[in-house]
């Protein structure tokens, strides 16, 4: 810890480097990979036709549905390919529409990433930009409502993912309208004498349970990446109130989810008299004692979006501390276990998902560090590509889709005599097809996984009232997009050449 707290970067510094994170950052110069590039697997897996056909494959089928969805994806079930999917008001649902919204954003911002010069069929178009965002606001129209529930800390991934891209990418007023509202109804959750946002009212297990929030308070972990929405507020809107609430957040987490060598905690419950923690527990990792990998991956990232708008260095060196801590129980492929301390064999099951997580948060490290400690910033940057390689290498799902225009399903206009031929167009139906490889001897296409990624661990805890493990997630899907869009931001991949730094590292 010491070795970190000799960096300094100053808060006025840092904020200017940062921005605050959701507004649209200014569109670099991109050029595009030229047609005579050959990518790097990492680039054309981050990058591919066949992800962005797949969120397309899943997101489109709900446009033969006469009113928006109530249904969102979660987790892919027994069979390793279909979604199986939860209400709107579960703390899931906005993870899958903010993929769709990272497939804008990368279509406006960066389009030689997203119509790219490798594709199999480069006479079929892609989505076009308006077809993009209104399947963007079809599969967020019922989610405003959650905006308003006060029975969950989870607001910031329910809202943040989708509306913050929705304002910042097209100046949304209903998406900043239910931002607004949902800090609000977060901040409710603030307790003064805990110094901390409830996480859960109630929580269950074979081994424990807990139903009476009066005599309980619970904070989980997870609860750092829900500050971001505060701190948003708080800027938006002039009231320091959310500021202040987050910071309290994260200082009371830093002090007690945080063991000596750095690992986290996932639940802490406290004392609603006194506001002092009393027992200390997992809800979905190996044990008390372990480090579950995904509640590190949180703390890792939620550290560093509360560095980004605080500019304290407080935070910094804490999500540093964490990433170092996560990066040093890795396995040599880079993908970690879905407990850090979990006994390893040949069963035990990985976590993409915390990965990705984790990932994120080592290129906002990165981003802080860059030009300040460039050794440091280099370790952080090169931890978040092994992780990315060893995933994209290991548990990218089988099958390449891509566009194809077929037949129009629509019936074909009568057109003037005298009207030329070559006018008399009329554009088929934009499907996604499997490709050569994902087809089976009769000509039948084999089924091919909805998500872009498997090898996640919802929970895998041995007392859980339910285990999930090895399966497609959707925030894993959601963080590996946040992943490429992040890369590109910085100028990272080779093709791009961003204002910030510049050099190109894939």
């Amino acid at each position: 810890m010491p070795v970190h707290e000799n960096t300094t970067i100053s808060a006025k510094r840092a904020l200017e480097t940062w921005g605050n994170g959701t507004d649209s950052p200014k569109k670099p110069k991109t050029d595009g990979l030229s047609p005579n590039t050959t990518p790097s697997p990492l680039v054309k897996a981050l990058y591919s036709e066949s992800a962005a056909a797949k969120l397309w494959n899943v997101a489109s089928k709900a446009l033969n549905n006469a009113t928006p969805p109530t249904l969102y994806p979660e987790y892919t079930g027994a069979d390793g390919v279909t979604y199986v999917y939860r209400t709107l008001d579960f703390w899931t649902s906005g993870f899958f529409p903010g993929s769709l919204y990272l497939l804008l954003e990368r279509q406006i911002l960066y389009p030689g990433f997203y119509n790219i010069p490798w594709r199999v069929n480069k006479k079929s178009p892609l989505p076009h930009k308006l077809q993009l965002q209104h399947l963007c606001q079809w599969w967020t129209a019922n989610l405003h409502a959650n905006a308003a529930k006060r029975d969950t800390h989870d607001l910031g991934f329910m809202i943040a993912p989708w509306a913050m891209k929705a304002w910042s990418l097209n100046r949304d007023p209903q998406a900043y309208n239910s931002l607004v509202l949902a800090a609000h109804s977060l901040a409710n959750r603030f307790d003064e004498r805990v110094q901390s946002l409830r996480s859960w009212d109630v929580c269950h297990t074979k081994r424990y349970s807990f139903t009476d929030p009066e005599k309980d308070f619970l904070v989980i972990i997870d609860n750092m990446l829900n500050l971001d929405l505060l701190f948003w507020a708080a800027k938006e809107t002039g009231n320091a109130k959310f500021h202040d609430i987050a910071v309290a957040h994260a200082r009371t987490t830093a002090k007690h989810h945080i063991r000596s060598d750095n690992s986290t905690v996932h639940v802490v419950n406290y004392e609603t008299d006194t506001g002092l923690p009393k027992s200390k527990f997992t809800h979905q990792g190996y044990s008390d004692e372990s480090c579950w990998a995904r509640g590190q991956a949180w703390g890792i990232l939620g550290f560093m979006q509360t560095f980004d708008w605080t500019g304290e260095m407080e935070f910094l060196t804490t999500a540093r501390t964490l990433a170092d801590y996560f990066i040093r129980r890795l396995p040599d492929d880079g993908v970690p276990y879905w407990d850090f301390d979990a006994p390893v064999d040949s069963s035990c099951p990985r976590d993409t998902s915390a990965g990705m997580v984790a990932g994120c948060g080592m290129l906002l490290i990165y981003k802080a560090l860059k030009g300040v400690d460039e050794d440091a910033a280099e370790f952080y940057l090169k931890s978040a590509v092994k992780i990315l390689s060893g995933t994209v290498n290991g548990f990218t799902t089988p099958g390449d889709l891509r566009f194809e225009v077929g037949a129009s399903d629509t019936v074909v206009p009568t057109y003037p005599d005298d009207l030329p031929e070559h006018e008399r167009r009329q554009s088929g139906a934009l499907r996604v097809t499997g490709s050569p490889s994902t087809q089976n001897g009769n000509g039948t296409s084999k089924k091919t996984p909805e998500t872009i990624l498997d090898g996640a661990t919802i929970n895998n805890y041995e007392f859980a009232t339910r285990r999930w493990a090895n399966h497609g997630l959707v925030y894993a899907d959601y963080y590996f997009m946040l992943m490429g869009n992040m890369l590109l931001e910085l100028g990272l991949v080779r093709g791009t050449r961003c204002a910030i730094y510049g050099e190109h590292l894939l």
